[in-house]
């Protein structure tokens, strides 16, 4: 006679009952990818992992290990040498997202006003960065007894703002729409100027940044600054069952990925979890902590290595393997359905979305959905299917990326979300819960 079966709520996989809650504060506490990597560390310290310098030979002993590079981090749990481990399974995900960078002449002198001298990162909705209270944060590289240190920095207060032209002087905005342009309209404020000084003082900003890094303005020698919106995240909705958040794409997967991983860490079997978290997808990712450069594949082999593999034998364990790129996914935007492929609605609160596309912006072909979906039936975890549109350009994900690098079978999933690029995204609570039990349980397979 059968055992009973298997819902939902008696899964073995671990229930994440304060998931989205959880994700709130590790929302709050990332507003760079270096913040992010900082806050998954701190959980992954507490969860038993050993950071490890990346220059350095990888240990052989058997444990838990993650290591950082900027913005970017690999972590995994490494069993017993006697073990075969010959596969990984990797969960990609990344940490940046498309923002306002600060320019290295910083100082901008206009209308009486002082601005910030801004660059564009990434695809970003401009419109939305627009009469939001944001802050600075990021790296500041300083130089200590001859040698340069990074420093993290984060300014809280509302110190920059970027008005929208009134209505008045726009008067076409309502028929035509709002332009801007990059360039000329997206420098943001932070302090009033006379308008009789004439002068540009180029060392306002370094000064601001010393005191905010503590360091005198002599030891900047440059920085990595982002602007952020400093609304936290918030559960909203008639029934809080959405998150609001800055960052959503792709913090949202990242931390899920670090929930989950810190999950199944006791539970290694015969493939090696791994988490690979890349900077500058949101550019292209051909940077040395990005996915399209040598960062994970140098990392597995040297892992490998410290597992007493050789080349031949890491191949094989390279073509065994399987990895999973978790990026935000399209939710069907009630006010613009015809923007959305009509037979894959997807829907929030409703399960894990599989990616697919067939000139390859998603990694997803027929035995890796094959693969995923079998591992979510056995436990109950519900799953979607996202196609785009014929008539409208796709996105893509770290996942072709990946799997072009390793050679390796790559599915693309993602939780649903709306407003995915603008400066506040919404995504489901529900969802936060599917998809760290999905990656939990791709680890667990």
């Amino acid at each position: 006679m059968s055992g009973p079966q298997t819902s939902p709520s008696q899964s073995p996989l671990s229930e994440f009952p304060n998931i989205a809650t959880d994700l709130l504060e590790d929302l709050e506490a990332s507003p760079t990818p270096y913040h992010a990597v900082e806050r998954a560390a701190s959980l992954l310290k507490k969860g038993g992992f050993e950071v490890v310098d990346h220059r350095g030979a990888l240990s052989s002993e058997p444990g838990r290990y993650y290591l950082i590079v900027g913005g970017a981090m690999v972590a995994w749990v490494q069993g017993d040498s006697d073990q075969a481990q010959a596969a990984y399974t990797v969960v990609g995900a990344h940490t940046d997202s498309p923002n306002l960078r600060v320019r290295a002449h910083a100082d901008v002198v206009s209308g009486g006003w002082d601005q910030i001298g801004v660059e564009t990162y990434g695809g970003l909705l401009l419109n939305s960065w627009l009469d939001r209270d944001l802050a600075l944060a990021g790296r500041v590289s300083v130089l200590v007894d001859d040698t340069s240190q990074q420093i993290l920095v984060r300014d809280h207060s509302p110190i920059l703002r970027i008005p929208q032209l009134a209505i008045h002087l726009d008067r076409e905005v309502r028929d035509k729409g709002l332009k801007l342009n990059a360039q000329t309209q997206m420098n943001p404020l932070w302090a009033t100027h006379s308008p009789d000084d004439n002068s540009n003082d180029p060392s306002a900003f370094v000064s601001y940044l010393a005191d905010l890094a503590d360091v005198a303005t002599d030891q900047i020698l440059s920085w990595d600054l982002m602007a952020y919106d400093t609304q936290s995240p918030a559960l909203v909705g008639r029934d809080l069952d959405m998150i609001a958040s800055a960052r959503i794409d792709n913090l949202f997967s990242t931390f899920c990925g670090v929930h989950a991983l810190l999950a199944v860490a006791d539970t290694v079997g015969s493939s090696t979890p791994v988490l690979a978290l890349y900077d500058h997808e949101e550019v292209g990712s051909e940077t040395s902590t990005g996915a399209a450069g040598a960062f994970l594949g140098a990392i597995l082999e040297r892992i490998s290595v410290a597992k007493g593999l050789d080349r031949a034998e890491h191949l094989v364990a390279l073509a065994n393997s399987f990895v999973v790129s978790a990026d935000g996914a399209h939710a069907t935007n009630p006010n613009y359905v015809d923007k959305h492929e009509p037979n894959h609605h997807i829907a929030m609160n409703a399960g894990v979305v599989i990616k697919r596309n067939a000139n390859q912006r998603y990694a997803t072909d027929a035995t890796s959905e094959a693969h995923f979906r079998a591992i979510c039936s056995r436990l109950a975890i519900p799953v979607q299917t996202y196609i785009h549109r014929n008539d409208l350009p796709c996105g893509s994900t770290i996942g072709p990326i990946t799997s072009g690098e390793l050679a390796v079978s790559t599915v693309d999933i993602g939780a649903p979300q709306l407003a995915m690029h603008s400066i506040r995204e919404l995504a489901g609570t529900e969802d936060a819960r599917f998809l760290s039990q999905a990656l939990q349980a791709v680890w667990s397979a």
